[in-house]
């Protein structure tokens, strides 16, 4: 998929479910990477496959890409500027919820996947404490800025420090910008959302971060989810909620 995965089963046969995890990881890079020409993404593009012919996968992921342009104002869009579309901006948290999914199915309680920054945790880890998730100091990843308890939320962080100016604003085709008329704020380099499950996390990470210096503020108006941005300049910007998940529960 592009990025690191670390996945952790702690109950249950956990070697058969680690393995059926990252085959599954396999599966959906398979279809959805758009590295590899042979990928159903990659032959939608070219025009090879109609969209009657589409997998119930690629539909879903579709689907969820356009409800999630509507509650964005349209700042979540799969469509690149140059007309492909690229929906790795879904599959990622998308695939990750599904994986969670799958162990839940198959009796496992405790468990933690990562998948380039975004996590999705379930139960304990193998001390009996609760699973904690760093975020990193994009200008140091060496340094943890700030450690939180997920308590089932799902966590995912969207910023330009580990690949670069990947995100831009579709309204303008541009990278995200800083200080607007509305804005205080700084260009944001890392932005790290709390949601109630790791795909809406992921989704609004993406979107909130297209948006630029406004997208903390448009994570404290959504119920259910919580925000921390980092600026060009270091500062750190917080959601009102946010500080309750960085206490051990």
């Amino acid at each position: 998929m592009g990025m690191p995965i670390t996945a952790e089963v702690l109950d249950g046969d956990a070697s058969a479910a680690l393995g059926d995890t990252f085959a599954y990881f396999r599966a959906i890079d398979e279809r959805f990477s758009t590295y590899k020409d042979a990928s159903e993404i990659m032959r939608i593009n070219r025009g090879e496959i109609p969209e009657t012919a589409w997998s119930a996968e690629m539909r879903e992921v579709f689907a969820l890409a356009e409800k999630t342009k509507y509650e964005t104002r349209g700042y979540f869009d799969i469509r690149r500027p140059d007309g492909l579309i690229d929906p790795s901006g879904v599959v990622k948290g998308w695939a990750i919820y599904k994986a969670a999914q799958h162990l839940n199915q198959g009796g496992h309680r405790n468990f933690f996947i990562d998948a380039g920054g975004d996590v999705a945790t379930s139960g304990t880890n193998a001390n009996g404490e609760p699973w904690s998730v760093g975020i990193r100091n994009p200008f140091d990843q060496t340094q943890i800025v700030k450690v939180v308890y997920p308590r089932g939320t799902g966590v995912a962080t969207s910023g330009t420090y580990i690949r670069g100016k990947h995100i831009y604003d579709p309204h303008t085709g541009l990278p995200p910008q800083g200080k607007t008329e509305k804005s205080d704020f700084s260009v944001l380099v890392s932005l790290t959302v709390l949601g109630p499950d790791v795909l809406q996390a992921d989704l609004f990470a993406t979107a909130a971060f297209a948006m630029g210096a406004n997208g903390i503020g448009f994570i404290e108006q959504q119920p259910g989810l919580e925000g921390y941005a980092i600026d060009e300049y270091g500062e750190a910007t917080l959601t009102s909620g946010f500080e309750r998940y960085t206490i051990m529960p």
